[in-house]
């Protein structure tokens, strides 16, 4: 474990079952494409790097103010433009709310200045001046970001998403906010995950190993 991290996990909510998530999904035939993949990092960071806006949506869920990671809403903080897109084609509220970067804790003092970890969201900081335009869309006006640190040993899978996508794109950050629009609680179960999917304009739907997708 590395020194100064405390093991304690948010990841304290209810999980679901694969049967518990292919009645969800069942549910909705007709209005879905649903494949099964064990290739869902590759996918869903290349999705990002692409330009996609995705639904992560893994494991127990978080408590606390802060989506973490397995009830979010992720985009590709590379984009200058991505903050006015999410806030556009999603989360409908106001345009000076700014987003949050979500970073590999290893590689957290590239970008920010700050030398512990901030694993719930709750911390801001500088973010160093030549990294500014590298991830645009998750500065706020003043230089600073919320961050999240995102360490191995509290969330694997997150932690293996942004990993891939820096092996894709060279960047170890992406953009984080919760999974649900203005004024509504983030999303719990795979039905409220689905719901606010179809009702958004979310590209992709990642649950647990189950990428979604809109039929046209």
């Amino acid at each position: 474990m590395k020194e100064g991290v405390d093991m304690f996990s948010p990841y304290l909510g209810k999980s679901y079952t694969s049967h518990e998530i292919e009645e969800a999904l069942i549910k909705y035939n007709g209005r879905i494409h649903v494949i099964h993949s064990f290739h869902k990092y590759k996918q869903a960071a290349e999705a990002i790097s692409k330009g996609k806006i995705i639904a992560w949506f893994q494991g127990r869920s978080e408590c606390g103010p802060r989506a973490l990671g397995n009830r979010s809403i992720l985009a590709d903080a590379r984009n200058k433009d991505m903050k006015d897109i999410v806030n556009q084609r999603i989360k409908f509220r106001e345009a000076f709310r700014p987003f949050a970067p979500s970073v590999l804790y290893e590689y957290q003092q590239e970008y920010f200045d700050l030398d512990i970890p901030s694993p719930y969201m709750l911390m801001i900081a500088d973010v160093l001046d030549d990294k500014r335009d590298k991830i645009p869309s998750v500065v706020h006006v003043d230089g600073t970001g919320r961050l999240q640190s995102v360490i191995k040993e509290i969330n694997p899978v997150y932690y293996k998403l942004i990993e891939t996508f820096y092996q894709i794109t060279g960047i170890p950050v992406i953009l984080n906010t919760s999974f649900n629009i203005n004024k509504e609680p983030i999303v719990e179960s795979p039905e409220d995950a689905l719901n606010c999917f179809l009702n958004t304009d979310l590209d992709e739907l990642y649950m647990e190993d189950y990428i979604i997708t809109k039929n046209k």
